[in-house]
């Protein structure tokens, strides 16, 4: 179970991310975080990692405090923390077997993985994790060689060699068209259904987020402003969340 404790974050120019936010997930929910840009669904997603650093609060991942820890035991925790990336965040002149490779970096010998020696056994790995995502037959392509779509699901790819607890997606669709999106928010839950992964996405539109997960958090300025089942959130909810000239856009 992952729980979040009275979150703040706040920047250094004074503007505030998040504030006093609390909740707690379940391991095996699929919670979406959805939210205007600026609502502070990034920073939230990033400080459970600690790729930020909150200002105040507690994350506790199955009895371990992540707010808490020192660096030599962040580096252990965050192998049970996969990221998916919203630009993808691949090495482009990389194979594809290179950048998935690279989640088991915190598993295998630093010196050989930097001349890019790994044994036999997380080369098939790797290999399952494309096949996982479909696109095990890209393995020796160049990153930048694939599409938006496939170099996301290299990217997933790569969070899967870590075998997390917790998957975290931070706007993972932001920069695909709506067919591309939902071709890749469907590997999402299906390893989030099959392998029983703990995800925690942040989209724009709630018609995906109504899709996928099994639920919705809002945020607005740094305030939780919901918190329950996707078919709860109405038209006055929406209006709550996304403001009085919102229109919800419905993605096909």
């Amino acid at each position: 179970m992952l729980e979040i404790k009275n979150l703040s974050k706040v920047y250094a120019d004074g503007t505030r991310a998040l504030n006093k936010v609390s909740f707690s997930v379940a391991d095996g929910e699929f919670l979406v975080v959805i939210g205007l840009s600026g609502s502070g669904k990034s920073t939230l997603l990033r400080c459970i990692n600690r790729l930020i650093e909150p200002t105040s609060g507690d994350i506790i991942l199955d009895g371990v405090n992540i707010t808490r820890a020192s660096s030599s035991e962040l580096r252990h925790i965050r192998r049970d923390i996969g990221m998916i990336f919203q630009h993808f965040n691949l090495v482009k002149r990389s194979s594809v077997m290179r950048n998935v490779l690279a989640g088991r970096l915190g598993y295998v010998n630093p010196w050989l993985s930097m001349v890019g020696v790994f044994p036999k056994e997380e080369r098939e790995r790797a290999r399952q994790a494309l096949r996982t995502v479909g696109i095990l037959d890209k393995a020796d392509n160049r990153a930048d060689a694939l599409s938006g779509g496939q170099q996301q699901r290299v990217g997933i790819a790569r969070a899967l060699m870590q075998e997390p607890k917790l998957l975290l997606a931070d706007e993972p669709v932001s920069a695909l068209d709506p067919a591309t999106s939902h071709s890749v928010l469907k590997y999402v839950e299906q390893i989030n259904k099959d392998q029983g992964v703990t995800v925690i996405c942040s989209l724009h539109f709630l018609s995906l987020a109504r899709t996928y997960a099994t639920r919705i958090i809002a945020l607005k300025d740094g305030n939780m402003m919901f918190d329950g089942s996707p078919r709860d959130i109405d038209e006055v909810r929406f209006k709550e969340i996304y403001g009085e000239d919102a229109v919800e856009v419905e993605i096909n």
